[in-house]
């Protein structure tokens, strides 16, 4: 048998067998499936062997990566990298890359979703509306505005941001944009008004959308005191990640007081969720919180298509670095 001229690990994966991943980096290549996301059973052995790793959903610290002897890059298939360890990658000199070219389409149109159900108040509808034995048409929500006379707030407009803008004209709202890491005319051109400061599109918003990292200034941004600053009766909606909400004790308490209308969550801190008052009124469809908190399990990235896209770019990238030395959307530390 002819031995392969690379050897690529992968951690896990969600999407059956990684045959997509095998057509993309060629014949040349080897791959070895760890098939785990629990990094205390990476065969060390078999993590000295390789040329290049891919990261699903796995940890990465410096217990596996001290023992990447051969290996030339670490890929993230997705986004985030709060489980890898960039600064001992950095101290082995392994470079390492995330896949931000996948999935924006995906989280815009779920994020959207979620806004327009809520501002539209179509999940408190649908869970009253099952108790309504007369009167059926005259059981309208209130306060319910217009599009055109509420405010949305865009915090991080990067790339799914941006889509998230680009979404929002036709429907009229007046959109608000905070992300001190885009230049200044990045408002202009991408249609949105810039605010400076985040308590005030905090203080100014009917609707929050979060399209940002978890970083070290943005873990627990809206705490109990960023909740506070919330408009009163805000629509909170978080496609981006967990970490950016303090804790679900403060969000609780926004919503039980009605300082916070409603919350669309897509990730959160700790996945699946654990045991918590919030969440098992939410689990109970309690009366207080019908129709006001909507929890998807962490799937706005996902379609048929966005799966493929995602595969295909990671085992790319990794193509791309073992063929010509190039690495493409490097992060680092």
């Amino acid at each position: 048998m002819t031995q392969k001229k690379y050897v690529v690990g992968i951690t896990d994966h969600m999407i059956g067998s990684p045959d997509l991943e095998a057509e993309v980096l060629g014949q040349d290549v080897e791959i070895d499936f760890l098939a785990t996301t629990n990094e205390t059973l990476f065969d060390v052995d078999r993590l000295a062997r390789l040329d290049a790793l891919m990261v699903w959903g796995a940890r990465l610290t410096s217990r596996s990566i001290a023992h990447l002897k051969r290996c030339r890059v670490v890929v993230r298939y997705g986004v985030g990298y709060e489980k890898i360890d960039l600064a001992a990658l950095a101290n082995a000199g392994i470079p390492f890359a995330n896949n931000p070219d996948y999935g924006t389409e995906e989280v815009a149109d779920h994020a959207i979703a979620m806004i327009l159900s809520l501002h539209r108040r179509l999940w408190e509808h649908d869970a009253r509306a099952r108790g309504y034995a007369s009167g059926w048409q005259v059981h309208s929500l209130k306060p319910l505005s217009r599009s055109n006379h509420a405010t949305i707030g865009v915090i991080g407009v990067g790339r799914i941001g941006t889509a998230v803008v680009n979404r929002l004209k036709p429907f009229g709202f007046r959109i608000l944009g905070y992300d001190p890491g885009q230049p200044p005319g990045h408002e202009k051109a991408v249609g949105y008004e810039r605010v400076e400061r985040l308590p005030d599109i905090l203080a100014q918003s009917d609707i929050v959308t979060l399209h940002c990292p978890a970083t070290a200034e943005t873990r627990g941004m809206l705490d109990a005191d960023g909740l506070a600053r919330l408009k009163p009766g805000a629509i909170l909606v978080n496609t981006a990640r967990g970490e950016l909400l303090g804790d679900l004790d403060a969000l609780e308490k926004a919503l039980r007081s009605g300082h916070l209308a409603a919350a669309a969550i897509d990730t959160l801190a700790q996945e699946p969720p654990g045991q918590h008052p919030l969440l098992s009124a939410w689990r109970n469809r309690d009366d207080w919180l019908a129709g006001r908190l909507v929890i998807t399990p962490h799937n706005a990235f996902y379609s048929d298509h966005a799966a493929v896209e995602m595969r295909t770019n990671a085992a790319r990238t990794v193509r791309i670095l073992l063929e010509e030395g190039r690495l493409r959307n490097r992060v680092t530390a």
